[in-house]
């Protein structure tokens, strides 16, 4: 007996409604280096660049039909088009002119998601006695990667109301001392010795939200917050004598909206880096704090988030969904 249901229908659905849900498309990590020249100096901005965009996408799904598809492709040129025509001042910045461009420049779109990783490069500085030799032009257009962190951003725009959530990635730092973890919870599985003085690590990811929603406020400097909002997240990681890194989360946090009045919302992500004393008893020698085993895995995971009071939580609780 011949199926009756479509081909690649399940016939144990018939009769059910199938819905389509949330959909978006676009052109991702879309790598930008951008040089400015100043005369023979030479300014450096490198992005990689994600384009998503969601509207009235129905018929594409359902028939086939690309009458309201912007090709991918357009996108990416679109990305480089725009490196071009408006510069790239900051990462927020160039996310903004994208997002205003799709959602306005097409109608079947009214949602752009711009996200942004800034790669930071730093000029190499000659020596005196090199910069008499090869020329002073040199030192103006050479660069080393700067820092080591990574510098993201996520802008949304929806045609009324905006949302920029920036923040850093693999942002490396270490107490050597002024931290313990004592007085927590013991069971028949613990096996861990207490410690009132130990080495406190962690690669730091961090999103924060800021409050500026449309062009009636005065936009941000951009640079300036980040550069402000590390300087101050760092203060606060070197400053708290800490007992656990959730109490070092918080401070951080809390120091940033403290702060810095264009952010609302701080998230972090906070893998504990173990360093784990190194047992030199048989070899006949005692550590005293100073040889340890830097363990990789497993590892302890802080997360949380630092809110200004009254006002709601928006940046996602899993920061991979940024």
């Amino acid at each position: 007996m011949t199926d009756p249901s479509p081909r690649g229908t399940d016939p144990s659905h018939r009769g059910r409604p199938v819905l389509l849900g949330q959909n978006q498309y676009g052109k991702a990590e879309n790598r930008v280096v951008k040089i400015t020249r100043d005369g023979d100096t030479h300014h450096i901005k490198d992005l990689n660049v994600s384009v998503a965009l969601s509207g009235d996408m129905r018929e594409v799904h359902l028939s086939g039909s690309n009458a309201n598809v912007l090709p991918t492709d357009t996108t990416k040129n679109t990305v480089y088009a725009f490196a071009k025509e408006h510069g790239i001042e900051s990462a927020e910045r160039f996310g903004i002119h994208l997002a205003r461009h799709f959602v306005t420049g097409q109608e079947p779109i009214k949602r752009a998601r711009i996200r942004i990783e800034e790669y930071a490069w730093e000029r190499i500085e000659a020596s005196d006695a090199n910069s008499r030799s090869i020329g002073a032009d040199e030192v103006k257009h050479s660069f080393v990667r700067k820092g080591q962190e990574t510098r993201v951003t996520q802008i949304t725009y929806d045609g009324e109301t905006w949302e920029v959530v920036s923040g850093l990635k693999d942002l490396v730092v270490m107490n050597s001392t002024n931290s313990e973890f004592w007085g927590y919870v013991k069971d028949k599985y613990t096996t861990l010795q207490e410690a009132y003085d130990r080495i406190l690590a962690t690669q730091v990811s961090s999103r924060w939200r800021f409050n500026w929603t449309g062009d009636e406020q005065k936009m941000p400097d951009w640079d300036k917050s980040y550069d402000q909002v590390k300087k101050h997240m760092l203060q606060a990681f070197a400053e708290t004598y800490s007992l656990s890194l959730q109490q070092t989360l918080y401070q951080m946090g809390a120091r940033i909206i403290d702060h810095r009045g264009e952010i609302d919302e701080v998230r972090f992500s906070l893998p504990n880096k173990h360093h784990f004393l190194v047992d030199l008893k048989p070899f006949g020698l005692e550590n005293d704090n100073e040889v340890y085993f830097a363990a990789d895995r497993p590892y302890g995971l802080i997360e949380g988030t630092v809110l200004r009071d009254g006002c709601e939580p928006r940046i996602p609780v899993d920061l991979t969904n940024l």
